[in-house]
């Protein structure tokens, strides 16, 4: 990971003004410790006319995933190769926003007892980063820099400039220049939009996150036109640090329109939000969704293939009537969590006769799948390349056979609807596919054809009429001997 940072001087101030601002000086490499890798600051260029200062950070994918540590990209230790095989040594992520912060923690503070005045006023800046993940394209680069004072060029990165046909990569080259903005806001600005751009984190997001953002963000976020989706990708789309984040920011926003201190507005405005309607969201939609549909079917014990982090689990055992649910996943990360998050250690010995977590692979037969009256696929499917597909249609509804099975996966028509997604994107990055209605539907008779069962399809979300609803729900109903066609079973 590579970015550089330039200044130009005057009769009265030396370009090379800017070692003293960064806390580096420019006669000398420098090297710094950080849990991820070694950080490296030199300065290529370095005099009266002309000063540039870099920071290139040395990772070790692989160590990063062996200790388990990392949250975002090559950071969960599954067996996908792409925990491995990835981007995160070259595209500035994260973890660059974060050796930012560990190598130059003064001037991002604005902090400068030698050159206090030159801190404190604007400089001729010009940064540029070679590889730069954007998901959302170059337009959403413009979008979240252009407002803040820079001129943005963000070419995008072909994906092999000897095939041009292949199109262009999710990164850019970005170049940004201003004479508007002190180094401390510039430093600011990355350190906020560089993981939002790439939407991931190498670490988990905690509360103190918010902090850390609105700390960032002091003096441009609260009115920045983009701050929604800043705040969303910069707390990892978790909705209460998001809301708790757009609570205070709003706070701000007031307390400057009235020239007064946040203090002397929190309690009013804390009153009057309260009292507003809060969207359910989607993820919310999609469970309740799916627990209604497995209380209509009647079943009791209940498999969640592909569990993840068990939110699905944990709300099937707050209703009694599901007397055991099992959650399997490949992956054991998602298990550990999924166990903590249950509390399974704590739990009564009755609630936890109830539950049980197991790995497995979905694209294999498991003996331990049999016997249940119903399973759920929830946005699992979609993660599977296409020529897997088969191997899990058997490994469930050939071999395994549940009363009922239930699959969820994403309606890419309703795609157009999101703002931030840029057009012919998938929602996930390991998204393997986004179906159409007309495939899902096409897909789901086909399985229930094959393996004796009726399918009906359901709604999740917000129906729009022109692109239907955001998630597809397919509730397939194994025939019970005798039956031949989905409406005799549906009567039985």
């Amino acid at each position: 990971m590579f970015v550089t940072i330039s200044t130009t001087g005057t009769a009265g101030h030396p370009a090379t003004d800017l070692g003293y601002l960064l806390h580096k000086h420019p006669g000398k490499a420098q090297a710094f410790s950080t849990s991820y890798g070694t950080a490296h600051v030199f300065y290529p260029q370095a005099d009266a006319e002309r000063c540039t200062a870099a920071l290139l950070l040395e990772i070790d994918p692989v160590a990063l995933v062996r200790r388990g540590k990392g949250k975002g990209r090559g950071g969960a230790p599954d067996a996908a190769l792409a925990q491995y095989v990835n981007d995160r040594p070259y595209a500035a992520s994260s973890l660059l926003a974060g050796a930012l912060s560990n190598v130059f923690s003064s001037a991002l503070r604005g902090m400068c007892d030698a050159r206090p005045e030159r801190a404190a006023a604007p400089l001729p800046l010009r940064i540029e980063v070679p590889a730069l993940p954007a998901r959302g394209g170059p337009e959403l680069v413009r979008r979240l820099f252009a407002p803040l004072g820079w001129t943005v060029t963000a070419d995008p990165v072909p994906l092999d400039a000897a095939f041009p046909e292949w199109g262009d990569s999710r990164y850019v080259r970005l170049l940004l220049e201003s004479e508007r903005l002190t180094l401390a806001e510039a430093l600011r600005h990355l350190y906020v939009l560089l993981p939002v751009l790439d939407d991931a984190k190498h670490y988990w997001v905690s509360a103190d996150e918010v902090d850390k953002l609105l700390r960032a963000g002091e003096g441009w976020l609260a009115e920045h036109p983009e701050q929604k989706l800043i705040t969303s990708r910069y707390l990892s789309r978790r909705w209460s640090l998001t809301r708790e984040a757009m609570e205070r920011l709003e706070l701000v926003r007031l307390a400057e329109a009235d020239d007064s201190e946040v203090e002397d507005i929190d309690n009013a405005v804390r009153a009057e939000t309260e009292t507003e309607e809060k969207p359910t969201p989607l993820a919310v939609q999609r469970r309740d969704a799916i627990v209604q549909a497995l209380r209509a079917s009647g079943a009791t014990r209940v498999l969640d293939l592909g569990c993840g982090q068990g939110e699905l689990v944990r709300a099937l055992l707050k209703d009694v009537r599901f007397t055991e649910v099992i959650g399997v996943d490949v992956s054991m990360r998602a298990l550990t969590i999924a166990s903590r998050r249950l509390k399974l250690d704590r739990m009564g010995e009755r609630q936890a006769a109830r539950v049980k977590l197991f790995q497995g692979s979905l694209t294999y037969t498991d003996s331990r799948l049999k016997g249940y009256d119903a399973a759920v696929l929830s946005e699992v499917i979609e993660h599977l390349d296409p020529p897997r597909l088969p191997a899990l249609e058997y490994a469930v509804f050939g071999a395994a056979r549940p009363g009922t099975v239930i699959v969820t996966t994403p309606n890419v028509e309703y795609n157009v609807r999101w703002e931030s997604l840029p057009a012919g994107h998938a929602r996930h990055g390991d998204h393997r596919f986004e179906w159409t209605r007309e495939e899902f539907a096409a897909w789901a008779r086909a399985v229930a054809e094959r393996h004796g069962y009726g399918v009906e399809f359901v709604p999740v979300g917000p129906d729009d009429p022109e692109v239907g609803p955001p998630t597809q729900m397919a509730v397939l109903t194994r025939h019970t001997p005798g039956m031949s066609t989905e409406k005799e079973a549906r009567t039985a």
